[in-house]
């Protein structure tokens, strides 16, 4: 059973989000809060293993809120937003976010969204999400330290963070590169291991940012 925290300071897409995810047979509701230090608050004290979150709210936003439970607790975190095109959503990714869905999102694409964030998954093969990131990255100039740290990684990683940062699922890449779906999630803890990050959505916003990834471009090889 998935253990979900629901932060958003409107009463009533609180109770919607939490009608349509305790209707499913694999999903229940802990908490709902209102703002986001309640929200890291009740995430500490439940423990659940995601949180929805709302990107605007009061006292803590969706943003540090999210960079906060990230670092205190276990749960992945889902953000909501009105908006896609947004610089908090960015921001929320690079604080840890595993991916985010808009508030008219459909109740399939819910519950859908949730078990894929809270299996380690990220969010990220919807065109929203990768515009989303080539918007905010813009001009696809690297930023020195970012790109410097490539060289950490070995050709395999390399190939593996270009897909990850086109929307690749594991099989998919397992595919394209020709290996299996095993030694997809080797290369990708190792990545992740070796850059420092927590989960695929900061490593598809680090392949844009160091340059791996340009902005545009439609080749999975990022040329």
């Amino acid at each position: 059973m998935l253990r979900v925290l629901i932060a958003d300071d409107q009463d009533l897409f609180r109770g919607g989000f939490a009608m349509i995810l305790d209707a499913q047979p694999d999903i229940t509701v802990v908490g709902e809060a209102a703002d986001g230090a309640e929200a890291v608050h009740m995430a500490v004290e439940l423990d659940p293993d995601l949180v929805l979150m709302d990107i605007q709210m009061p006292n803590m936003d969706g943003v540090a809120a999210t960079a906060r439970i990230r670092e205190e607790t276990s749960a992945k975190v889902l953000i909501l937003t009105m908006f896609d095109l947004d610089e908090y959503v960015y921001g929320a990714l690079r604080a840890g976010a595993g991916g985010f869905l808009l508030k008219d999102v459909r109740r399939d694409e819910l519950a859908e969204a949730v078990r894929t964030v809270a299996a380690g998954e990220a969010l990220l093969a919807p065109t929203a999400t990768r515009r989303l990131i080539e918007h905010l990255v813009g001009s696809g100039h690297p930023v020195p330290h970012l790109a410097a740290r490539l060289g950490e990684l070995t050709v395999r990683e390399t190939d593996t963070l270009r897909l990850v940062a086109r929307g690749l699922s594991n099989a998919e890449i397992a595919a394209e590169l020709f290996v299996s779906e095993h030694t997809v999630k080797t290369h990708v803890s190792n990545l992740l291991t070796k850059l420092g990050m927590r989960d695929r959505a900061q490593a598809v916003v680090f392949a844009y940012e160091s340059g791996l990834v340009v902005a545009g471009s439609s080749d999975p090889a990022g040329r």
